[in-house]
């Protein structure tokens, strides 16, 4: 057969074609447990800085386990906000299970204001404890924002009402814009605000512009995002949402009343 033939030069193609496959299935398998792996250690990374237990993202992972070993983690069955105790949160895959129709519920339209369609019915909730008393509460929450599902973590004091910290761990947000929810100058305008009222109803507003301290409900208002309108509202619905009683705000009822 002629090295220039049609028929040779489709038969080499094809080969490495074959073998080019194979390898990067291979390479995909066998990085595949490394991957979920660094994936959790990013998660719990940026639970980590929320909280303020870790102070870079630079940290390496035996400084993240380390500072982990101060989280308890819970899982809530949120239409009571009660502890489940049949179920392992070492092995819980919320991702998957906010999208498995047995395992998620749909979100009416009118209360979907984080525009996420469904949630698990389950979900884990990270308390941070230090000589035995929980001095945090971390929420994990989601929604969209202007590109995006916006992914992060809520810090609470013990009171359930005022912010220690915020953080996001993934988002599509346009860099130099929304992507700036993950500035640490803005993400520290959250501190000691308040996200819920004193009869315990969701308060954050994120409005243009910056806040100024002598306006009324200034406590639970946040600096917008300059050019980012919609990604400032994705943050302002998707927090609110999951502190209401359609999101976590029956745990956090059962928490006030020593009930967790």
């Amino acid at each position: 057969m002629s090295n220039d033939s049609t028929v040779k030069t489709l038969v080499v193609a094809t080969a490495l074609c074959v073998a080019c496959s194979v390898l990067v299935s291979t390479a995909a398998v066998k990085l595949k447990p490394i991957q979920v792996k660094n994936k959790r250690l990013d998660v719990k990374k940026n639970l980590l800085l929320a909280a303020g237990l870790i102070e870079s993202s630079k940290a390496n992972e035996k400084e993240v386990n380390e500072a982990y070993t101060q989280v308890e983690t819970k899982l809530i069955d949120l239409s009571t906000g009660k502890e489940v105790t049949d179920m392992d949160p070492a092995t819980y895959d919320l991702e998957k299970a906010d999208k498995d129709p047995e395992l998620a519920t749909e979100i009416p339209a009118d209360e979907d204001i984080a525009k996420i369609k469904t949630r698990a019915k389950v979900r884990p909730v990270y308390l941070v404890k230090s000589g035995g008393q929980v001095s945090q509460i971390i929420l994990p929450f989601h929604g969209k924002g202007l590109w995006s599902t916006m992914y992060g973590f809520l810090s609470l004091a013990p009171d359930t009402q005022t912010v220690k910290g915020i953080g996001f761990y993934q988002h599509g947000e346009t860099p130099g814009l929304g992507g700036e929810i993950d500035n640490k100058k803005w993400q520290a305008n959250w501190e000691g605000k308040k996200v819920l009222s004193e009869n315990y109803k969701p308060t954050i507003d994120v409005i243009k512009g910056s806040v100024d301290s002598s306006t009324p409900g200034a406590e639970s208002k946040i600096d917008g995002l300059s050019g980012a309108t919609l990604t400032s509202n994705g943050v302002e619905a998707s927090v609110n949402y999951w502190v209401s009683n359609e999101g976590y705000g029956k745990f956090l009822a059962n928490f006030r009343a020593g009930g967790v």
